[in-house]
């Protein structure tokens, strides 16, 4: 199977320079407060514990770590799998041409792609450079001129209502600041523009696999909210309350994969940043138990008819605020 290609071992990792091992451990282990939820808290107290605090402790550093997450693996693989999710997302906004349209937290430009097909004037942003060159290198062959920038979703590079759209599909729920986040996506869009976001949800498959990490990994930093609470009604309204008007709705992305349920695991342990930082912090034997639960987990969600095939409902909440 092809997604066995380059697959890390266990035996490969044993065999990193132990200080050059502790760096990684270190890095995954201040990240998972990002790609988990707070192992120390309740789901609900995640999303409210500090949810929109300026004033995290080293935020430089969380965002360096960050970034070697999403640095890891190759995310463009992951992305390939969500491009049927991105067209459903991108077929319900207001593609004209001509229109001014950034993508937040781009990875590899599935939506920036969609918008400059259409004849959109678009710009994508993205904290991994990896990406960001991924990115380039789509819409170069598909002879599309989009402005790709690494940089921050909360400090964008653009100009106040630079905007007509502003998107982000399971990307600037991940900044650390949410606040921070909300208030940049209402900087850069114009008056009488939206904003469109698609968040998993606490309850959806993507919440149930963060409470699987938490079951088997060491308690993350406290200090820093729960991307979760992107997908939270409530919490959501709150952090865009500049907005002038703001309509959720919860919709289902399937997501499917050529292979079974325990071939799926591995293809996200070798692809997916936060996974392989995950089973990279395990011994050998937490890592098996890890993998169960992630296999379980996706045998119990997988309503594929083909048999060796993967097909799971994850459950998002779709963001569409206008401003003023």
């Amino acid at each position: 199977m092809y997604y066995k290609k380059n697959l890390t071992t266990l035996e490969e990792m044993d065999g990193l320079a132990p200080q050059v091992m502790k760096t990684l451990l270190n890095l995954f282990h201040s990240h998972q407060e990002i790609a988990t939820d707070n192992a120390r808290s309740t789901l609900g107290q995640d999303m409210n514990s500090q949810p929109d605090s300026t004033a995290i402790p080293n935020l430089e550093a969380v965002k360096a770590r960050q970034k070697a997450t999403w640095e890891s693996g190759d995310f463009g693989q992951i992305a390939r799998t969500i491009e049927n999710v991105a067209e459903e997302f991108m077929a319900r906004q207001p593609l004209n041409p001509g229109s001014r349209v950034l993508d937040v937290a781009c990875g590899t430009g599935n939506l920036a792609i969609l918008a400059a097909r259409r004849g959109c004037v678009v710009s994508g942003i993205d904290l991994a450079g990896n990406l960001i060159d991924q990115a380039r290198n789509r819409a170069a062959a598909e002879g599309l001129r989009i402005d790709f920038k690494q940089g921050d979703a909360e400090a964008l590079p653009f100009a106040d209502c630079q905007f007509d759209l502003v998107v982000s599909t399971f990307g600037v729920m991940f900044a650390p600041r949410p606040n921070v986040a909300a208030a940049e996506l209402l900087r850069v869009t114009r008056p009488g523009g939206q904003v469109a976001l698609a968040n998993w949800t606490p309850e959806g498959f993507l919440g149930k696999m963060f409470q699987v990490f938490k079951a088997h990994l060491p308690p993350p930093p406290t200090g820093l909210p729960s991307p979760m609470g992107w997908g939270d009604e409530a919490t959501v309204r709150s952090r865009l309350h500049a907005f002038a008007d703001v309509r959720l709705r919860r919709r289902i992305a399937l997501m499917r994969y050529p292979f079974p349920p325990a071939e799926t695991v591995e293809f996200f342990r070798q692809y997916y940043g936060p996974t392989q930082w995950a089973f990279a912090s395990l011994g050998a034997s937490a890592q098996v138990a890890l993998r169960r639960d992630l296999v379980e987990l996706q045998t119990i969600y997988n309503t594929a008819i083909t048999p060796g095939t993967t097909e799971v409902p994850a459950e998002y909440l779709e963001v569409v605020a206008v401003r003023n």
